[in-house]
């Protein structure tokens, strides 16, 4: 065990070494980066998601708006599942559920008439716009105590280990 494993006070350092413990034979490391990665993300999605629960959003009702802000174009249910990694019923019960409320515009497609295109109304791209600043400014908050350097080293980390996973998640299931 490296001296930076064994000064860690956290919550995963903990779990390690009970692990540890019960298992002295197994490669723990592993459990030392998702564990992390996976504690960090339901921390900062709790504080994250506290301007959706005021504007009466879920997450993914809001990953499904900010996905068609940040295209700038209207999506089909197809192109918002593919955005938002969500399955087609979840993205047509989020629809239907944005759409009463005044979120989000359907209107079908000429040419096809089992295509729908999906776009913000002026309501829903100024709730995404209220909330995104926020968000931002608590991600700045969080990340404030590592250094710049820092933070493009672990961006850099990350999106390596994302493309992996994006790239190669079946396999490893299979």
């Amino acid at each position: 065990m490296d001296t930076g494993t064994a000064a860690r006070q956290d919550t995963v350092a903990v779990v390690v070494r009970q692990w540890r413990a019960v298992h002295p034979e197994l490669d723990t490391g592993p459990m030392e980066v998702i564990g992390r990665i996976n504690r960090c993300a339901a921390l900062l999605q709790q504080a994250e998601d506290a301007p959706l629960r005021r504007a009466g959003l879920s997450r993914p009702e809001f990953d499904l708006l900010g996905a068609l802000r940040r295209t700038g174009h209207e999506l089909t249910p197809g192109d918002l599942v593919r955005e938002t990694f969500s399955s087609g019923a979840a993205v047509t019960k989020r629809l239907k559920q944005l759409t009463e409320r005044g979120l989000v515009e359907r209107r079908g497609d000429a040419r096809d008439r089992r295509v729908a295109h999906v776009r913000l109304t002026d309501a829903g791209r100024a709730l995404v716009d209220g909330i995104l600043p926020e968000q931002l400014a608590y991600e700045s908050a969080v990340l404030s105590d590592l250094a710049p350097k820092r933070q493009d080293e672990l961006a850099d980390v990350l999106g390596e280990l994302l493309s992996r996973l994006e790239g190669h998640m079946g396999a490893l299931r299979a």
